[in-house]
């Protein structure tokens, strides 16, 4: 009798939700900012969420917010409504909420520094002088163990304002390269989901890095 009870005991406790992750998306709200390169965050979210049918139809702790699930596991989807450079009043509040690791959060954001297109997946990092990521590291408390998902829209052209840059929507062949690599990120993402971010990013940045050195060739 003993035994059976304990054996019970053990099932019961063996039987844990899986822990969220939360996908914060950065970018500027409203019209006027719809499908500029300061954007993709954003971009990112909506493609991810239209993929699993995910509804982005609540504001929870100043973002548009959804739920839904990969292979069982809860994801969590944000698109902060604060404007860029207010980012973190809402992805900390989000993470406090929901208690989270900063290991179960994962950030994306335009970058220059990539091109348009090309994306990494990295396990921590700075702010590379991006005003969000400020934001969010700040309202992390400084911490900045946390994985961001980084979408190359490439550098201004010759003397071109980088903020004016950020500003302006993609041309077609621009944007065509965005969407193929949104949808590389979704299969990375869903991959990190149910593998973790250490295998996921390994594969993926190994695939984008050839892909860069393709668009530089050619």
């Amino acid at each position: 009798m003993l035994s059976k009870l304990y054996s019970n005991r053990r099932f019961c406790t063996a039987i844990q939700s899986p822990r969220p992750w939360l996908f914060v998306g950065l970018g500027n709200p409203g019209d006027k900012f719809k499908g500029t390169r300061h954007n993709v965050g954003f971009n990112m979210i909506d493609t991810f969420a239209e993929s699993l049918g995910i509804a982005m139809d609540t504001v929870f702790c100043k973002a548009i917010f959804g739920k839904g699930t990969v292979d069982g596991v809860p994801v969590l989807l944000a698109k902060p409504q604060t404007y860029m450079n207010l980012s973190g009043e809402s992805s900390g509040p989000l993470a406090a909420y929901y208690k989270l690791p900063l290991n179960r959060v994962v950030v994306f954001h335009d970058d220059m520094d990539l091109p348009c297109g090309v994306l990494r997946l990295q396990p921590k990092g700075g702010h590379g002088s991006h005003n969000g990521m400020k934001s969010v590291i700040h309202h992390f408390r400084g911490n900045r163990e946390f994985a961001r998902l980084r979408i190359g829209i490439g550098k201004p052209p010759g003397q071109m304002d980088p903020k004016a840059f950020l500003l302006q929507k993609f041309n077609a062949t621009a944007q065509e390269r965005i969407d193929v690599g949104l949808k590389e990120g979704v299969d990375a993402l869903k991959e990190l989901v149910t593998k973790g971010l250490e295998e996921s990013s390994r594969s993926f940045n190994t695939d984008q890095k050839y892909k860069h050195i393709k668009i530089a060739v050619n």
